[in-house]
């Protein structure tokens, strides 16, 4: 029994598991397209000039830059147009912006990423688990920094709501008191300045002064004011969430908010406000209570509903999730990141199909949504179509070129497509931009493999090794660079490391056995099969060579047992159907075995050694009609058989 029959795993058995970044449910604000040729216009239609357009230039590739992860490239932009003018306040904000994500991403860089898949590798180890958690809180953290992108758009529609109160409440008064909340609404946009600038004394002192000059009786004008200046200070603490003067803006947060509601509880603006505060404190429960406040309080408000949406999916409510994101769809179907993340929702629900209608939606408004393209080609990769998963990933690239997790997963699905050649360039892209990357590495190790470059497939697979040596998956998989490439001492050490490393990962196990065994020490062979025997005892591999390796031993019962667990996995497999009518003979149980042979020829009728070993058995029966009958059939049909001369001798002895 040569190898081939022996080992039905090896390098060709495990080579294409491909590993892909986990993403999840965030995104990212518009992006500004370019006009036609001629003076450019802003959102407005304002003719803008030579320098403003300069700047509007300059801030929306500085979004690119933030979009595709290259944050110091953002901050040099940010930093020359602040030079310029220092007094540019939303200018500022994106540079604090970048900064914060900037932080978040070198945080993730530290965190491990999630584990590769595992073919029968049993649960990820506690290392795995606690990595998976932090990679999934890093990731919450940056959704709800990129949502900032898209808080912005709808703020000035709330601001414009809230412009339109104040003017409501103007036109109803007297002429004198109009003077007297003009006044106040002055103070408060110039405590709100003071803010911005991060002077938080000025903007004590000025808001001080507002509480002493607001008109008597107008109830409601005071708590509109009141939510004015909570949002403030909540603006202030989004900026500075870390430290003493943050910790105090949100005590004033809490208190003027809650003032407000007290004073008008008709007012939907202080429960946004604090809920965004309990959200970005991960105080999840009483997020969810101020927002749904607000929503119904203002049920036409999609903003309301959409951050609602963010706060459920970040404490994994996805089926209350899902109904927010529905409801600010339905009242804003033109808001593309509320789409986003309904189909980010959907996928978390086991909705895949209506997932990749909504993350289409998204695209369909907004064309360049990177991180929608991507998505979507996740999902058509996880569901076989790998094609399409390629388009996808180009297409992310495309609007994002920097895009390190599209790049790496354009690779994994021109790998599972069979284009080896193209996913080599695609990770060899991510490897200049990532070199140490573990995970890319173990992808290109695994590309090369398929490639037959196997020294170079030893040279990424031990990168990867290295930089994650906790990774099970990693360290099999450079034993199959170091088989492949005849390192058979590097193979045995890297399964072993394997297998050490997981107690149900069978696959170096099986490996192992297969190693020992073509290398003439079956008992070795079996300890390491065992060990994958008893975390799954119906794998076809494993019962096959341990069939093998009881052979081996002359252990024919025990063969046996292991040969009919593989047919229970696989009954049409002729080469274990052989096998294991060998073993029977072995055990001289001739008339299974005859059966056996039989049913060999029945799947294969040119296996040449079956109707040589049936003929043998049947004269071991005493049948020595059928033995002629299969023994002249086989001169026949196979004249220049190897082994002719033995069934001529058996033939001439009938």
């Amino acid at each position: 029994m040569n190898r081939s029959k022996l080992m039905i795993i090896g390098v060709s058995g495990g080579v294409l598991i491909l590993l892909l970044v986990l993403g999840g449910v965030f995104f990212l604000g518009r992006g500004k397209k370019s006009g036609s040729a001629g003076s450019a216009r802003d959102a407005t239609g304002t003719t803008l000039t030579e320098k403003e357009t300069e700047r509007k230039n300059t801030i929306n590739l500085a979004l690119e830059y933030l979009a595709a992860g290259e944050f110091q490239r953002a901050l040099d932009l940010l930093d020359r147009l602040l030079i310029e003018n220092p007094g540019d306040e939303e200018v500022r904000e994106l540079r604090d912006r970048a900064l914060r994500e900037q932080r978040l991403a070198s945080e993730a860089a530290a965190a491990a990423l999630a584990p590769a898949p595992r073919q029968g590798s049993g649960d990820a180890g506690p290392q795995d688990q606690a990595r998976r958690q932090a990679a999934e809180e890093l990731r919450l953290e940056a959704e709800a920094l990129a949502a900032a992108e898209a808080e912005r758009q709808a703020a000035a529609g709330a601001e414009a709501a809230r412009r339109k109160a104040q003017e409501e409440e103007l036109a109803r008064v007297s002429r004198e008191l109009q003077a007297q909340m003009r006044a106040v609404n002055d103070l408060v946009s110039q405590g709100t300045e003071y803010l911005r600038k991060d002077d938080t004394s000025g903007a004590a002192r000025v808001f001080a002064e507002v509480r002493s000059r607001m008109p008597a009786g107008e109830t409601r004008f005071e708590a509109q004011k009141l939510a004015d200046m909570a949002e403030a200070y909540y603006d202030y603490y989004s900026r500075h969430p870390n430290t003493n003067e943050g910790s105090e803006a949100a005590r004033q947060v809490n208190a003027l908010a809650g003032e407000a509601s007290g004073k008008d509880p008709s007012q939907a603006l202080p429960h946004y406000t604090l809920g965004k505060l309990n959200r970005d404190q991960r105080q999840w429960d009483k997020a969810a209570a101020e927002l749904k406040e607000a929503v119904r309080l203002e049920p036409d408000n999609y903003l309301y509903s959409f951050d609602l949406g963010r706060v459920y999916f970040s404490s994994r409510n996805y089926t209350d999730a899902r109904q927010s994101f529905e409801n600010a769809v339905r009242l804003n179907a033109r808001f593309e990141p509320a789409w986003y993340n309904l189909g980010g929702t959907l996928r978390a629900l086991g909705r895949q199909n209506e997932a990749l209608a909504a993350y289409r939606r998204a695209i369909a408004i907004k064309e360049d949504y990177a991180v929608a393209h991507r998505e979507i080609g996740r999902i058509l990769l996880a569901g076989g179509n790998n094609q399409g998963a390629v388009e996808s990933f180009t297409k992310a690239l495309q609007y994002s070129p920097h895009d390190l997790a599209s790049l790496r997963e354009l690779g994994a699905a021109q790998s599972a497509a069979g284009n080896f050649a193209a996913a080599e360039a695609s990770f060899n892209r991510a490897l200049l931009s990532a070199s140490n990357d573990d995970q890319t590495n173990y992808n290109m190790a695994v590309v090369k493999i398929a490639l037959n470059k196997n020294t170079e497939a030893v040279s990424f697979a031990k990168r990867a090794a290295d930089g994650n040596p906790s990774n099970a998956v990693y360290a099999y998989t450079l034993g199959l660079a170091c088989e492949a490439a005849e390192d058979l001492d590097g193979a045995i050490r890297a399964y072993a490391k394997a297998a050490s490393l997981d107690a149900k990962y069978i696959r170096p196990r099986i490996n192992l056995g297969s190693l020992y065994l073509t290398n003439g020490l079956p008992g070795e062979a079996l300890q390491f099969l065992s060990e994958a025997y008893r975390a799954e005892p119906a794998n076809f591999e494993v019962n096959n060579n341990m069939g093998a390796a009881y052979a081996r031993q002359e252990n024919w019962t025990a063969s046996v047992e292991h040969y009919e667990k593989a047919l229970a996995a696989d009954f049409h497999n002729p080469t274990v159907h052989l096998n294991l009518a060998r073993a029977y003979v072995g055990a001289g149980d001739l008339a299974k075995a005859k059966n056996g042979y039989q049913e060999v020829l029945r799947l294969s009728p040119d296996n040449w050694e079956a109707l040589l070993e049936l003929g043998k058995t049947c004269i071991g029966l005493g049948d020595s009609d059928m033995a002629k009958k299969y023994l002249q059939d086989l001169l026949k049909r196979n004249p220049s058989y190897s082994g002719r001369a033995e069934a001529e001798r058996m033939l001439a002895g009938l």
